[in-house]
């Protein structure tokens, strides 16, 4: 194989190391801060109850709004 051509393929491969490399070192910042948002916030949302608690309680509501409104004799 000719030297140039060796060359060419090498430059070309460290290359694409060089941008895949770069590019998973971004990926792995972005992992890193949301892991830093996920810790600095979750402690202003420890007095509130879990998401599917709070839908839960939603959905209790609205049951019960709507079998007074049976029992009150109202169509919804």
């Amino acid at each position: 194989m000719d030297p140039l051509t060796i060359g060419i393929l090498g430059g070309g491969i460290f290359a694409g190391m060089t941008a895949a490399s770069l590019v998973a070192l971004k990926g792995w910042q972005g992992w890193l801060e949301l892991k830093h948002f996920e810790l600095t916030h979750d402690a202003a949302d420890r007095h509130l109850p879990p998401a599917g608690n709070r839908i839960e309680m939603a959905d209790l509501r609205e049951r019960v709004r709507k079998l007074e409104a049976i029992a009150a004799g109202i169509d919804l």
